[in-house]
């Protein structure tokens, strides 16, 4: 019996994908646009798929892809309880990250801070209960806002493994260690409010520039760049057994 699931995450400039056997992770990929998928996935066997997707509708996909898949969205069963004010609106990446950090710790509050676009920080407490979270401009949102809204300042960018100065000497060092110290302050910040209110909380950096902040990593902060994909396997397998 094939138990291997596709799982697909399709956002603004990537569709990244995974194959998972139960929990176990089998192979990751990446890929420019929906075409470069398609042939990919003839290339799979898998029993089922799970596709989330901030681009594409669910109609959509279903014109474009020959393979059935569950399409993660607002009313889709969830292994956990949702207590956002407005769930229509709550992001499926966001969902997917908080279940990636479940996946990862069980009995105790979780914080996935997910470092995509935009960085956006959930938080479930030890009962599974999702309570929402925060979101803020992410890395190269904040360096091209900085360019399109002011006259002079130019577009730089981050290399990844690449540190700042804190003190900047120039105006291209200044803007990068602005945006990169200033993301790290802000995450220290979430992070030390958070652990004020809730013991035992452990906390998983993940997303595009999350290895640019690896040198976070602590006893109770880890660096986990797949996490939204292992989510999804997880919502997967929970529709499945749920149906």
């Amino acid at each position: 019996m094939n138990l291997k699931q596709l799982i697909i995450d399709i956002g603004n400039s990537r569709i990244k994908t995974a194959v998972f056997e139960q929990d176990n992770l089998l192979d990751e990929g990446i890929f420019e646009d929906l075409a470069q998928f398609a042939i990919y996935s003839k290339q799979q066997v898998f029993s089922h798929a799970i596709i989330s997707s901030v681009t594409y509708t669910e109609s959509q996909l279903q014109d474009l892809l020959d393979f059935p898949f569950l399409f993660l969205g607002s009313k889709t069963p969830l292994p956990f309880q949702n207590l956002y004010a407005t769930p229509e609106t709550l992001g499926v990446d966001r969902k997917a990250a908080a279940i990636g950090a479940r996946t990862v710790f069980q009995k105790c509050p979780v914080l996935a801070i997910d470092l995509g676009s935009c960085i956006t920080y959930d938080f479930m407490d030890e009962s599974d209960s999702y309570l929402g979270g925060a979101i803020t401009p992410g890395l190269q949102m904040r360096f091209k806002a900085m360019n399109q809204h002011t006259a002079r300042l130019p577009l730089v960018e981050l290399e990844q493994g690449e540190k700042p100065n804190l003190i900047g000497d120039s105006t291209v060092s200044c803007l990068r260690s602005g945006v990169f110290y200033g993301i790290q302050f802000e995450m220290q910040g979430f992070i030390q409010a958070y652990q004020a209110q809730y013991d035992g909380l452990k906390v998983i950096i993940c997303g595009g520039d999350s290895k640019i902040f690896e040198s976070l990593t602590k006893d109770h902060i880890f660096v986990i760049p797949n996490l939204v994909l292992r989510g999804l396997n997880r919502i997967l397998t929970y529709n499945v057994n749920y149906q």
